[in-house]
């Protein structure tokens, strides 16, 4: 990292004014900003590290409801990337927070460890979907069958609510191809039962005040690489974005899209720059 300093605080003198500068809490996104699958993103990890010399608060927002907080820090340190469990917000512990402040008492959950931890934590006791709960949730599920959809399906006709961690169709998988993910899940039980869910994930509202607070307030800066989650996100709450090019939309992709980024980086460096 001492070079990064050189280059930004050079001889004395003042340093020249940034993109960072105009912000106090960096909301980032992690697959396609900071990593890909199991690689780290280029110069990601310095940038991280440059924000927080700078004294900015940081969070690390993500989708995806299968990781447990502690499972994300141990991915990221794993591509060099320093981060606190009170960092992070996953769209698990958002979909938690917001049933345990409705008083919801159970739930059938179609979801991976992230999202059965968060509630049983948040006091969500988890029952099978033919144990008439009060709640359906769903998230991605790598192990999901149609035994637990048509359970799901017929939990919600008999008066289970209907809720979401997220709604993302794809998941990007490591090899640059997508595979299913939660809303690919969702959209089946959806169609089938004619109801529409409540979703807490990106991009709504729910998981980016989160993050936010987890930052310690302050204004936002929403850094991401997906304009359907990240940067319409950001616009629904009107706060400003960044698009970095690291991940899956393109410049062409933003200049296209109806929720414009405030910002399109070529990486997550472009903040210092």
């Amino acid at each position: 990292m001492a070079g990064h300093g050189r280059r930004w605080r050079r001889s004395g003198r003042p340093r020249a004014r940034v993109i960072a500068d105009a912000y106090d809490a960096f909301l980032l996104d992690l697959d396609g900003v900071l990593y890909r699958g199991d690689r780290s993103v280029p110069r990601a990890a310095e940038a991280v590290t440059a924000l927080r010399g700078l004294g900015k608060h940081l969070a690390f927002v993500t989708n995806n409801s299968s990781r447990t907080p502690e499972a994300v820090v141990a991915h990221l340190a794993s591509v060099g990337v320093a981060a606190d469990i009170d960092e992070v917000e996953t769209s698990a512990l958002t979909t938690a927070s917001a049933l345990r402040h409705r008083s919801v008492g159970s739930a059938a959950v179609i979801g991976e460890e992230g999202l059965r931890t968060a509630l049983a934590s948040a006091g969500v006791e988890l029952v099978d979907a033919d144990a008439r709960p009060a709640a359906v949730v769903v998230g991605w599920d790598r192990t999901v069958t149609y035994d637990d959809l048509r359970a799901a399906c017929l939990a919600i006709q008999r008066g289970a609510t209907l809720f979401a961690s997220n709604d993302d169709a794809s998941y990007p998988a490591p090899d640059g191809f997508t595979w299913p993910g939660a809303g690919a899940i969702l959209a089946s039980i959806e169609v089938a039962t004619g109801i529409e869910a409540e979703v807490f994930g990106k991009p709504n509202p729910p998981i980016l005040r989160a993050a936010l607070a987890r930052a310690g307030g302050g204004t936002p800066l929403v850094v991401g690489d997906r304009l359907v989650t990240d940067i319409e996100g950001a616009a629904n709450v009107g706060w400003d974005s960044a698009l970095v090019l690291t991940g899956i939309s393109s410049r062409g992709d933003a200049d296209a899209a109806p929720h414009r980024p405030t910002f399109v980086l070529d990486d997550l460096e472009g903040l210092l720059a």
